[in-house]
C-alpha cells in the first residue's frame, strides 16, 4: 500500500500557507506504468508532485489539469488531480534521458523545453472551468510553477519539487512543497521566507534521507513558524473505464466505427494515463452505430 501523504499547514502570524508531500510511491508507481527513462521520469515525478498539492488546495468534488509543455523531446505532460489525493499523469515520451547537466543534476530542463507554457484547468463545479497560463521561464518545473501563482493567480509562493532515480529507474525519492503568501502579509515574513529559499536544502535529498513531509517543512523555515492544520494520504489512481472509451468511441463518425470492425474486428483502446489496454468487441461497436 502506498505510503505516501500531504500535510496542510499554515504559519508566519497565518500569513502563509503551506503544502508538503511525499511522492515517492505515486510517482514510482506512473513512471514504471510510462517505462519512463531517468530525466523523462524527474520531469513527470516533478509536475505530478506540483499537480497533486495544486489539488489539494481544491475542495470537495473539484478537479484540476495541468499541462506543461515547453517545446523539448518529452512533448507535453499532463497531470489530472483532485481534492482528495488521486492524481495521474503521462507525458508525450517517457524515453528521453541526457547525461547530467553542469550541477550533476538530471537535465529536466533540455527535456522539458524553454519555449512554451504551463497551462492549469481548474473543474470547480461551474460551467466555466477556471483556465490560467504563463510562460515557461526555466523548464525545470519548480520555477515555472512558481512564476504561474505569482504571475496568473497574483500569489507569491515558494515551489520546491524534486525526485531522485534509482539506476534502475525507479524513483528513490520524490516530493515538494509550496509556500504561499496570503494577502496582507507583512514585508518582515517576505524578507524571512526570501532568505531563506535561498538556504534551503532539495527537497528530494531531504526525503531520501527519510524527512517526513512535516520535517521537512522544519527545515525549510523552522518548527517554531508554523503548525499543521491536517495530513491526507496521495496516491496514482486513474478514471479511465471501458465504458469511458465506448463513449470516446462513440463520438467518432460511423464510418470510422465501421472500418474499426472491418479491419480489425473490435478496438483496442490504451489510456495514455495508466497505459491500461481494454478490448471492444465488434458487438458492442455495432450498437454504437445503430443508435
Amino acid at each position: 500500500m502506498p505510503m505516501d501523504h500531504l500535510i496542510r499547514g499554515i504559519g508566519m502570524n497565518d500569513e502563509i500557507r503551506i503544502f508538503s508531500v511525499d511522492t515517492t510511491d505515486t510517482v514510482n508507481e506512473a513512471v514504471t506504468r510510462h517505462g519512463a527513462y531517468p530525466t523523462a521520469a524527474a520531469a513527470l515525478g516533478r509536475t505530478m508532485t506540483a499537480g497533486l498539492m495544486m489539488g489539494a488546495m481544491l475542495k470537495n468534488e473539484e478537479k484540476a489539469t495541468v499541462t506543461v509543455q515547453g517545446g523539448g523531446p518529452i512533448g507535453a505532460i499532463v497531470v489530472d488531480s483532485n481534492a482528495k489525493g488521486k492524481v495521474r499523469g503521462y507525458l508525450g515520451n517517457p524515453h528521453v534521458h541526457f547525461p547530467l547537466n553542469d550541477v550533476g543534476k538530471l537535465d529536466v530542463r533540455r527535456a522539458v523545453g524553454t519555449d512554451g507554457f504551463v497551462n492549469v484547468a481548474k473543474d470547480i463545479g461551474l460551467k466555466e472551468h477556471f483556465t490560467g497560463s504563463t510562460e515557461i521561464v526555466s523548464g525545470e518545473i519548480g520555477e515555472d510553477f512558481s512564476y504561474y501563482f505569482y504571475a496568473s493567480e497574483q500569489i507569491p509562493s515558494i515551489v520546491a519539487l524534486g525526485v531522485l532515480v534509482n539506476p534502475d529507474n525507479t524513483i528513490k525519492a520524490s516530493g515538494g512543497f509550496i509556500i504561499q503568501v496570503m494577502p496582507g502579509a507583512s514585508d518582515e515574513t517576505m524578507a524571512f521566507l526570501d532568505e531563506r529559499a535561498k538556504e534551503m536544502t532539495p527537497v528530494s535529498k531531504l526525503i531520501d534521507q527519510g524527512l517526513s513531509p512535516q520535517e521537512i517543512i522544519d527545515e525549510a523555515i523552522g518548527q517554531e513558524n508554523w503548525r499543521v492544520l491536517d495530513e491526507m494520504p496521495v496516491e496514482f489512481e486513474c478514471s479511465c473505464s471501458k465504458e469511458r472509451f465506448i463513449n470516446a468511441i462513440a463520438s467518432l463518425d460511423p464510418s470510422e466505427i465501421v472500418a474499426m470492425i472491418k479491419e480489425d474486428g473490435g478496438a483496442e483502446a490504451d489510456c495514455h494515463f495508466c497505459r491500461n489496454k481494454v478490448w471492444i468487441e465488434k458487438e458492442e461497436l455495432q450498437e454504437l452505430i445503430t443508435h
